[in-house]
């Protein structure tokens, strides 16, 4: 990891929504390796929607489809508050809508500096 990734990256809160749990503590260790802390996982649509409103995060991490069910009114909730985040998908930026365009995808599987790349530029878009 470089210096300004570390410095970017550190510290940082993260709210992970991911509905395999198995996924998710993948992620949660993840961003440990990387300097980062979860703020919170959500596993079901209801939960994430409740955290990414009343959370306390840097970052958030957004699987696009929890159980069936698309994650864009949470993404819009997280915009509207001012926080950035990223899509995680095995479909890539495929569907993603056009409101999102500017936002990081990264596609499953996923390997940690796929994920580090995707949390800088969404914290600093300037960087990639």
């Amino acid at each position: 990891m470089s210096i300004t990734a570390k410095n970017i990256l550190a510290g940082k809160s993260v709210l992970v929504v991911e509905d395999e749990s198995l996924v998710g503590l993948f992620i949660q260790d993840m961003l440990v390796d990387i300097g980062c802390e979860a703020a919170g996982l959500a596993a079901h649509y209801e939960d994430a929607l409740e955290k990414a409103q009343s959370l306390a995060f840097d970052v958030a991490i957004l699987d696009v489809n929890l159980a069936g069910r698309q994650t864009f009114p949470i993404a819009q909730l997280i915009s509207r508050r001012g926080l950035p985040f990223v899509f995680a998908t095995g479909y890539g930026a495929t569907g993603i809508p056009s409101a999102f365009e500017n936002v990081p995808v990264v596609r499953k599987p996923f390997e940690q500096h796929d994920l580090e790349a995707a949390l800088r530029a969404a914290l600093e878009p300037t960087a990639l």
